[in-house]
């Protein structure tokens, strides 16, 4: 069956990668997100289950993660040749990936920090060493709009991110870099730039708009709005609300004392921030009502592990990522051991009353180093890892748990578990130690005289284990843990052991390049198979154990039959570090140094044909298939333990030959069941008594409960009566106040009505006179129209009589220009030669004058540079002039609202004692107060009317002036115009000219990759002629072992010269040499063809360009002969006899464009005579829209 058909896919990592910056995010309430090997693990808290997403191939390991704030968009960089980004979103089925970044023209080999906007639409991201270079993308288009320059050498950049509400603002911070920097007109400025303290930044994050709160290595918070400090506290000091100068004195003494904590992360939300505190802790700070500052309200630490053999050091993880749920409800952090702990802050809240609080793991624990040995068992679901981080832990690849776990005062480097799943083998450093597994503990039941125990192995029948001690391989009984046979043979050390399916047989490996097969009842070697030049690391064995299946350092899959190599199967650029064959013989699984799997069909290929998984970020270590072929579980020195899930191309489990039936027994000593007996007993005890005495606790609560509600009863009867007589007091004052009211609303109803008769008699009067001067305006309004429109007719009629005739002198000049152009080719023909040798003149001064251009130009960039950076700091100081105006806006409306309330509790009790009286005295002087606004609401309109009169007067003549200045203004703007046209045609030169450098640089380009190419094939061709003179001279040192038995040695010399000389090969060097001279000439060629055709290029656009100019200037003296007969016309029109009343018109109409083409002078025309409409409209509007009133309107001007 092909291995197409066959595929492994991740099933679940028991570990997580600390080099990754921001390597924990919550994706909803269930799910966080985080580094594990080469993939990025989702992980469901509730359905403890996982999803993947994988690594780009050839990647050297992920590099930094960035989740945008509406949590859809996951950011992951990668390290390798070519740092590449790639966006994933979460939503799609698959978590398909939407975009793939690359520096471009920039050499990037990493990004260390990114971070999105609060829109998700951009993505800042920080490269490393040696440019550290800060890119702004439109990730989307997959555009950079803008790059800086952040860092250097000695000062690298830990942290990039954005303003939350502002995406043009971006803040980085690390070893001597905080910047806040401002992207504005496509590039990146620091603004509002201060000399500040230098400090090893460590991290950030804002709080507000203005707001950035930073930690520094030496255990500062330093608070900073607009780039100012603000705010300064040690993370381990009390707030300090003093001036930044004093707070700095008192932090610098303090750290004399102590050496304060690192602050490595920071992370706010809505109540305040959490920070890192050094090793084991973190901080909750909360924002002070009353004050501008922080106050620290709760302390969290991780508690110390009981199963290590040193508690305290887990309290000395320092936490390099935190992150705070969507709810708020949960903190999560990563620590730089790759561990994952969480909180409910609900806990936190707690802590804040005294208790301590304290992280909890988020999942399991992990290695935090190289796990050396990996095992599985035949009767339990559970698999053994040993890692250099001294700890040994069982894990259930069914369950995905962890079992049980122990850390050793020594490093542990090789594992084998008993096949009943109750004990373990480990060799340590110092020896060699059987284990017993219990239901919470790992025990030392026996140890073994073996030092240094780099491979172990338990035989199926679990009655014996081998033992590797350099390179000798000890066989022991399980049974009378004597030493009972010793396999000797190896020269070099032993890197691998497996024992065949009846425990007959052995098959060892190791640095000596021997893969040796032992008969493990006579300690005899049974086969070998010897290869110097090979390094051995793995091997795997056929269920039959007649294939052996080997690796080693020269990157070849090697399958031995009867003593021989019967097949190579090359990695390629990798070299295999593992290999494992499945017991129904049909697929061969291989780990490579770069940490990926892959999948073989069986018989092996002998071309690429395999299937290759991103797995792990390092080398794997260990690989193994468990006994129903259904899960293949790896290893690397990342820490990390994969479990792959087996699997057809239908995604249906491999079918089992017969059914594997997993036991649930476990050890338990006789003193720890006893302890666990005895602890029941005594809680069932305690569980009885506490019952007894919460039920007369109960009945005595009760009592009291009674007792209370009966008081309460009681008191509550005796208001209710008191409320009831004041209630019926209160009815008898209202109806008798109703009634009273009642009479004086009749009384002020008839007075009110009597005056709203006159009032509107009055306006009637005036509304029929104001009606009469409405339509005495509405005349002249009419006649002033027809007037416009006769003298629009006469205008139109003079203009296209002085269209036609400048068409006609147009059309005359240009068939002369034509004659004259014609002439000018047939002498430019002739003067080919003269303007040849005038070139070099022609660019000299053309050099000259770009040159005094550009000085020009860069006087005048700085120029507006330096008045846009003075209305930038003249914007700040407004900022903060109308912040402050806010606040005082905020506290007086405050006091307003407060005196509001005070006096409407004083009117309420003025109305309660003298309700009556006051009442009619009120409503008198509102009456008397009514008539005295209408009189001099009647005396203000008056004012007003006369004012407007002198307003219209004034507005009609400031019209009339700026009619008048309209002229100057458009003859500047053909001025500027043209300037405008002369500088895009420089900018057209100069355009050509970098044209020509690309095309420069690309040929250059293109050459330096043949080149490369070439150097590569010829070192390919050396190495391999390097290992056929190994190869030759290991057959020449066999042949000389024959060297008294002439008959031998001339059959291995035959041999020897079939094996290295062939006619193929002699043929093909002979043909090298002429396809590399072949190949020179057509290059050499090609070469001189490019050089022909650039000389001919320049050429042609040396000649182009002359003629272009000479063009141009010949169209410069025609349109000044235009502008000078438009002057003519304007100056004729001007005396004519109705110049009086078309003066406005005509002013504008005669103004030309530069262009001279009778289209716009139509355009212009037209443009005019619709302002001209309009404005008659304007003036009919305005008499229209005024209303009836005792308004005194001035005449109108014609």
């Amino acid at each position: 069956m092909a291995a197409s058909q066959i595929v492994a896919e991740p099933h679940f990592i028991f570990g997580m990668r600390p080099g990754v910056a921001n390597n924990i995010c919550y994706i909803d309430e269930q799910t966080v997100i985080f580094p594990a090997g080469n993939n990025c693990v989702r992980y469901n808290l509730d359905e403890q289950s996982q999803k993947f997403i994988p690594g780009l191939e050839k990647s050297l390991g992920l590099q930094s993660l960035a989740l945008s704030p509406d949590r859809r968009y996951l950011a992951v960089s990668e390290q390798g040749e070519k740092g590449m980004i790639s966006v994933y979103d979460l939503q799609k089925e698959h978590n398909k990936k939407r975009k793939v970044l690359t520096g471009g023209d920039i050499a990037v080999q990493e990004f260390v920090c990114m971070a999105f906007s609060h829109d998700s639409k951009y993505l800042i991201s920080q490269s490393g060493a040696p440019d550290w270079t800060l890119f702004y993308w439109a990730w989307q288009k997959q555009k950079v709009l803008a790059t800086l320059i952040t860092g250097g050498p000695t000062n690298p950049v830990y942290q990039v991110s954005i303003n939350p509400l502002d995406n043009t603002q971006i803040c980085v911070s690390g070893h001597g870099v905080f910047r806040l920097i401002q992207y504005a007109k496509g590039s990146l400025k620091q603004f509002n730039a201060q000399k500040k303290k230098v400090n090893n930044y460590l991290s950030h994050d804002w709080m507000s708009e203005k707001r950035v709160i930073a930690g520094t290595e030496m255990g500062q918070l330093l608070v900073f709005e607009s780039g100012e400090l603000r705010w300064e506290m040690n993370v381990m000091t009390k707030t300090s609300t003093q001036d930044p100068e004093r707070t700095a004195e008192k932090n610098q003494e303090a750290a004399v004392a102590s050496q304060p904590p690192r602050v490595t992360v920071i992370k706010a939300y809505s109540k305040g921030f959490v920070c890192s505190a050094g090793p084991g802790t973190v901080f909750l700070f909360e924002k002070m009502e009353d004050k501008d500052g922080y106050r620290k309200c709760s302390e969290i630490r991780i508690p110390p592990d009981p199963y290590s053999n040193d508690p305290s050091q887990a309290e000395q993880q320092e936490f390099v990522s935190l992150c705070i749920s969507p709810s708020e409800e949960t903190l999560t952090g990563s620590t730089n051991r790759g561990q994952l702990y969480s909180i409910a802050l609900s806990s936190a809240e707690i802590g804040k009353q005294g208790d301590q609080a304290q992280f909890d793991f988020l999942t399991e624990s992990f290695h935090s180093d190289t796990i050396t040995g990996l095992s599985i068992c035949y009767c339990k679901s559970i698999v053994a890892t040993c890692s250099l981080d001294r700890s040994v832990r069982i894990w259930n690849f069914e369950t995905n748990s962890l079992e049980v776990y122990k850390e050793f005062q020594e490093q542990a480097f090789s594992i084998a578990l008993h096949p009943t799943g109750l004990f373990i083998l480990v060799g340590f450093c110092d020896k060699l130690r059987l284990l017993n597994l219990l239901i919470n503990d790992i025990r030392t039941f026996m140890e073994f005289n073996v030092r240094g125990c780099r491979e172990c192995a338990f035989s199926n029948g679990g009655h014996l284990f081998a033992a590797v001690n350099g390179t000798v391989i000890h066989i022991y009984s399980t049974i009378t843990f004597e030493n009972v046979r010793n396999l000797k043979g190896h020269n070099g050390k032993v890197r691998s052991i497996i024992w065949s399916d009846d425990d007959s047989r052995l098959v060892s490996c190791g640095m000596d390049g021997a893969v040796y097969e032992w008969n493990t009842l006579t300690t005899k070697r049974e086969s070998d198979c010897v290869l110097k030049t090979c390094m051995y690391t793995s091997i795997a064995i056929s269920p039959d154990a007649k294939i052996v299946f080997a690796v080693g350092t020269d990157c070849t899959l090697k399958e031995i039959q009867d003593h021989h190599i019967v097949k190579d199967v090359p990695a390629e650029d990798v070299t295999y570090t593992a290999v494992a064959f499945s017991l129904s013989g049909r697929m061969l699984f291989t780990g490579t140094s770069s940490g990926t799997v892959r999948v073989m069909k069986y018989p092996l290929p002998t071309h690429k044909d395999w299937i290759e998984y991103q797995g792990h970020a390092a080398p794997i270590t260990k690989m193994v298939i468990t006994f129903d072929d259904q899960f293949l579980l790896t290893v690397a020195e990342d820490g990390c333990l994969v479990v792959w899930k087996i699997i057809d191309q239908e995604r249906h489990g491999l079918k089992r030959d017969k059914a594997i039936y997993y036991s649930e027994e476990i050890l338990i000593t006789k003193t720890d069941l006893e302890d666990k007996n005895q602890n029941m007993l005594e809680l069932k005890t305690r569980v009885e008594e506490l019952k007894v005495e919460n039920q007369f606790q109960l009945r005595l609560k009760g009592m009291d409960h009674e007792k209370e509600v009966k008081e309460m009863t009681d008191k509550f009867m005796q208001e209710i009566e008191s409320l009831k007589t004041k209630y019926q007091v209160l009815k008898a004052e209202k109806e008798k106040m109703e009634s009273d009211h009642k009479e004086s609303m009749e009384r002020v109803m008839e007075r009110n009505t009597k005056e709203k008769l006159d009032l509107e008699s009055t306006s009637l009067q005036n509304l029929m006179l104001e009606y009469e001067r409405y339509q005495e305006l509405q005349h002249k309004s009419q006649k002033m129209q027809e007037e416009y429109e006769r003298q629009l007719q006469i205008t139109e009629e003079r203009k296209a009589q002085a269209l036609e005739e400048h068409t006609q002198q147009y059309e005359s000049r240009l068939k002369e220009n034509l004659f004259k152009l014609k002439e000018s080719e047939d002498k430019a023909q002739q003067q080919q030669k003269e303007y040849e040798e005038m070139i070099r003149q022609i660019e000299e001064d053309a050099d000259r004058e770009i040159l005094d251009i550009r000085a020009k130009y860069e006087r005048v960039l700085k120029e507006e540079k330096d008045t846009s950076l003075q209305l930038k700091d003249e914007t700040g100081i407004m900022r903060k002039k109308f912040s402050s105006l806010q606040r005082e806006i905020g506290d007086k409306n405050l006091e307003t609202e407060k005196l509001r309330l005070e006096h409407q509790k004083l009117q309420g009790v003025i109305k309660s004692l003298e309700k009556d009286i006051v009442g009619l005295k009120r409503e008198i002087h509102e009456r008397d107060e009514t008539i005295q606004d209408k009189e001099k609401c009647n005396y203000d309109m008056r004012m007003k009317n006369s004012d407007l009169e002198k307003f219209k007067f004034v507005l009609e003549y400031k019209i009339n002036e700026l009619k008048k200045q309209i002229e100057p203004r458009e003859n500047s703007i053909i001025e500027m115009r043209e300037q405008i046209q002369k500088m895009e045609d420089e900018l057209g030169q100069f355009k050509r000219k970098n044209t020509q450098l690309e095309l420069t640089i690309t040929e250059l380009k293109l050459k330096l990759k043949v080149t490369d190419e070439d150097k590569r094939k010829e070192m390919q061709r050396v190495r391999n002629m390097k290992t056929l003179v190994q190869r030759f001279k290991t057959d020449l040192h066999h042949c000389v072992e024959f060297i008294q038995e002439p008959k031998k040695l001339k059959d291995s010399i035959c041999e020897l010269y079939s094996s290295y000389v062939q006619s193929d090969v002699v043929d093909m060097v002979g043909g090298d040499s002429d396809i590399q001279k072949e190949y020179s000439r057509q290059r050499d060629h090609l070469e001189k063809t490019v050089a022909n055709f650039k000389r001919k290029m320049a050429r042609d656009s040396e000649i182009h360009h002359e003629e272009r100019l000479r063009i141009i200037r010949e169209n410069t003296s025609l349109i000044n002969e235009n502008q000078e007969l438009i002057r003519e016309l304007h100056h004729i029109k001007s005396h004519a006899p109705l110049a009086s009343m078309t003066s406005a018109p005509v002013t504008s109409v005669t103004v030309l464009s530069s262009s001279g083409e009778s289209e716009e002078i139509i355009q212009r025309q037209r443009v005019e005579i619709d302002r001209l409409r309009q404005e008659v409209l304007v003036h009919g509007d305005t008499h229209l829209v005024q209303s009836p009133s005792t308004l005194k309107l001035p005449p109108l001007l014609s």
